[in-house]
């Protein structure tokens, strides 16, 4: 099943469970192009109740009046904290959004004094979410570990002490859709990233043959990003997802991402299983993942310009 052009519609349970691996279901061609694309995975097993209740403890945070939510500040040094951390472009006078980012992992590097103690069931409910998707997390890089010709731990060891940042965001309404936009053109600075989304405000749109097409939630999904990290592992062989956010008159709107990253001493480059006689030399520099993302987060959102200095 098709959605929105680019996107392919897996799960983990019944015929469609294309994420598991080609051995077993010998659908290699489908898993490719799920993952060089936007996946949507419905049968991931979190259980809806946890889905809401998270959902349910964010919309409470980003109730709170002004002052209550800058009392926790986002830090640029530990990613976590309320704020607006993007740099803008020439071609943006605001981006209409506020996010607030909270470590889920490793859980020894939280910044808890940035954790809102305001709805008191914040910190439970992140937790329990957090702890499914993180569940979904291993089974996707198990997957794709099998389709880039490696073992099913391979992806999830080359993360090392693996990193797992959830950035909530609110986009408010706006009187000037055509002329505002929630979040610039961007691809993410992950590995892959689990985006859980509001299910009657359509705001997501992905980069397409030249065109933006939006991304219709459905209820209770997961949408899946291929990001920057396995782009440079796979030497380009699956493309990270250059996505923006529009902004609406009608609905505010508020999305759920969980980036999924390598240990900050990982040095990533294109792995020797993705070399062959159409690819034979490695398309992009080592860079460690720290380097990285720091250039990365000083950067404006500007689709993904960001990757030509990497790019040989």
């Amino acid at each position: 099943m098709a959605i929105a052009v680019v996107l392919a519609t897996v799960g983990f349970g019944g015929r469609r469970a294309v994420w598991e691996s080609r051995r077993t279901w010998g659908e290699e061609d489908e898993v490719r192009n799920s993952v060089e694309s936007r996946s949507v995975v419905i049968n991931h097993g979190i259980p809806t109740g946890t889905i809401h209740r998270m959902k349910t403890a964010a919309a409470e945070f980003f109730k709170l009046p002004a002052q209550e939510k800058k009392k926790y500040p986002y830090d640029p040094n530990v990613l976590e904290g309320y704020g607006t951390p993007y740099p803008l472009s020439e071609n943006e006078s605001v981006d209409w959004s506020s996010a607030l980012f909270l470590r889920l992992s490793p859980i020894q590097q939280r910044k808890l004094e940035l954790w809102p103690t305001t709805p008191p069931e914040l910190k439970d409910t992140v937790e329990a979410y957090s702890a499914e998707v993180a569940k979904v997390n291993k089974k996707l890089l198990g997957c794709l570990s099998l389709i880039m010709g490696m073992e099913r731990n391979a992806l999830f060891e080359l993360h090392e002490e693996m990193s797992m940042l959830l950035r909530v965001t609110y986009y408010p309404t706006c009187c000037m859709p055509d002329q505002v936009l929630g979040l610039g053109p961007h691809s993410d600075a992950s590995s892959i990233t689990l985006l859980a989304q509001d299910d009657d405000v359509t705001g997501l749109q992905v980069l397409h043959d030249g065109g933006w097409v939006p991304v219709k939630p459905i209820p209770n999904a997961l949408v899946v990003n291929i990001g920057d990290v396995m782009e440079i592992w796979s030497n380009g062989r699956y493309k990270s997802i250059d996505h923006r956010v529009v902004t609406t008159v009608e609905k505010a709107r508020t999305s759920y991402a969980s980036f999924v990253a390598p240990h900050k001493d990982v040095v990533m480059e294109p792995l020797e299983q993705m070399l062959d006689a159409q690819h034979r030399h490695g398309m992009y520099h080592k860079v460690k993942y720290e380097n990285y993302l720091k250039y990365v987060l000083h950067r404006k959102l500007e689709g993904k310009a960001h990757m030509a200095k990497y790019t040989i």
